[in-house]
C-alpha cells in the first residue's frame, strides 16, 4: 500500500511524503508495484498514526463494565471508524467480585479486522478518595491493596497497565511502591496537596488522571497536585477536551505546563456515538443533552466525544497546534504505556495504523493493521 502526497506527522511537525506500508507495517520504501486498489491518495490532507485512547469507557451503548463480548466487539469497531486504532479499556468503581469478571472478559476478547486493538486495560477505582469520586460509586470505595490488585492482574492475564490511586488514603502510598515497578500508576479523585502528591511520585507514580477533574485546582499559595507534576519531568497527564471538562484557556496552560507530556483523552462513556438520552454508568444514571453527560447531583458523568473529536475540538476550538494535538493522542501515550515500539508514530517496522484527514480534520480514510478499512 501507498499513501501517496500527504503531509505526515514526522513527531515534531508535518512532512510532505508518501506512506509505504508492507506486511501490516510501516515500511521505508515500496516493495513492489501496488495495485490501483492499494493506492491512497493524500493530496490536500494530513496523514497521522492510528490514535491511542489509555482512558475511555465505551461507546455506541455498551459499556466495558457490562463484560460482554459483543458489546466490546461494537465499542472496537466504532473506535477504529474513528480513527481511533489502539485501546486501553478502562473501568470503573466497582466490587471485587464485579472488577474480576470484567477485566478478564476484555483479556479474553479476540478481535476482529475491523477492531481497533486492545493493548491493555486501565483500572480508574476503586483506590480513589470519597472525597473525589466525581460519577464513580462512592459506595464500592476502598484502600489498595496488592493482594486485589493482584487478583485483578490474574484475571486480566497480565493486561493490566494502568491502575489510578489517590495517594493520600490510609494506605494507598505503600500501595504505589510495591505496585510501581509492575504497572504505571496514577494519581487520580484525590484531595491531595503538593507534599503528599510529591510523596506519590517519588514512591513511583508517573501519570495524572483527566488533569483538573477530581483534584485541587492550582491555586498560588496552596499549589496543590497540579503544580507537583508539573515541577516531574518524568509524569504525563491526562486532559479530555472535549469542550465541557476543561475551558480552552486551561487545556492551552496544560499544554503549556506539561510540553510533549499531555495525553488527550475521551473518558467517553456508553452514550458516545448516540443522541441526547438517559444512560448507565457503573450502578448509576447519567443523562446526555448534547455534549454534556451529568449524574443526578449534576456532577459531570465523563464525555460523549471520541478521543478523534477531542482533538479536533483542541485543535479548532482551543488554539492547540495540531501537531502537538497529535502528539498528546499518539507518540505520548505509547511513550506512556510501554508501546511505543510497535504504535505511536509512522516509522518503518511499527505496525500500519494510519488516519488521512482532510482540511477539517475529518477522517477521510483509515488504514488498520495494514488493510485500508474505508
Amino acid at each position: 500500500m501507498i499513501i501517496s502526497g500527504g503531509k505526515v506527522f514526522s513527531g515534531a511537525g508535518f512532512d510532505a511524503r508518501d506512506v509505504y506500508v508492507e506486511g501490516g507495517v510501516f515500511a521505508e520504501e515500496p516493495i513492489g508495484e501496488c495495485s490501483p486498489g492499494q493506492t491512497i491518495d493524500a493530496s490536500g490532507c494530513w496523514v497521522v498514526p492510528g490514535l491511542i485512547d489509555v482512558h475511555f469507557h465505551g461507546a455506541v451503548g455498551h459499556d466495558f463494565c457490562d463484560a460482554d463480548d459483543g458489546g466490546i466487539a461494537a465499542i472496537a469497531r466504532y473506535e477504529a471508524s474513528q480513527g481511533v486504532t489502539a485501546l486501553f479499556p478502562t473501568t470503573m468503581t466497582l466490587p471485587e467480585e464485579r472488577l474480576v469478571p470484567i477485566v478478564s472478559s476484555i483479556a479474553e476478547h479476540s478481535g476482529t479486522d475491523d477492531e481497533a486493538a486492545i493493548v491493555g486495560i486501565n483500572m480508574e477505582g476503586p483506590f480513589i478518595s470519597p472525597g473525589k469520586v466525581g460519577a464513580q460509586n462512592p459506595s464500592y470505595v476502598r484502600g489498595a491493596t496488592m493482594e486485589e490488585f493482584e487478583r485483578w492482574q490474574e484475571a486480566a492475564n497480565g493486561k493490566i497497565k494502568l491502575v489510578d490511586v489517590a495517594p493520600e488514603e490510609p494506605g494507598n502510598l505503600e500501595f504505589i511502591r510495591k505496585a510501581a515497578d509492575r504497572v504505571r500508576v496514577s494519581l487520580a479523585h484525590m484531595c491531595a496537596d503538593y507534599e503528599t502528591a510529591a510523596a506519590a511520585f517519588d514512591a513511583g507514580a508517573r501519570h495524572m488522571t483527566h488533569l483538573f477533574n477530581a483534584m485541587p485546582g492550582l491555586h498560588h499559595r496552596e499549589p496543590g497536585p497540579i503544580a507537583t507534576a508539573a515541577d516531574r519531568r518524568d509524569v504525563t497527564c491526562e486532559i479530555i477536551a472535549d469542550g465541557v471538562h476543561i475551558a480552552p484557556s486551561m487545556v492551552r496552560l496544560a499544554f503549556s505546563l506539561f510540553p510533549e507530556r499531555m495525553i488527550l483523552i475521551s473518558d467517553s462513556l456508553r452514550a458516545c456515538g448516540l443522541g441526547d438520552g438517559t444512560f448507565e454508568l457503573g450502578g448509576q444514571l447519567f443523562a446526555v443533552h448534547g455534549n454534556r453527560a451529568t449524574i443526578e447531583n449534576g456532577s459531570l458523568a465523563g464525555s460523549v466525544s471520541s478521543v478523534m473529536a477531542c482533538l479536533r475540538t483542541a485543535v479548532a476550538k482551543m488554539g492547540i497546534p495540531l501537531a502537538d494535538a497529535v502528539c498528546a493522542a499518539t507518540m505520548t501515550p505509547a511513550k506512556a504505556l510501554g508501546i511505543e515500539g510497535e504504535r505511536g508514530s509512522i516509522a518503518p517496522g511499527k505496525i500500519a495504523d494510519a488516519v488521512v484527514l482532510d482540511g477539517d480534520l475529518q477522517v477521510k480514510h483509515v488504514v488498520l493493521r495494514g488493510k485500508l478499512l474505508f
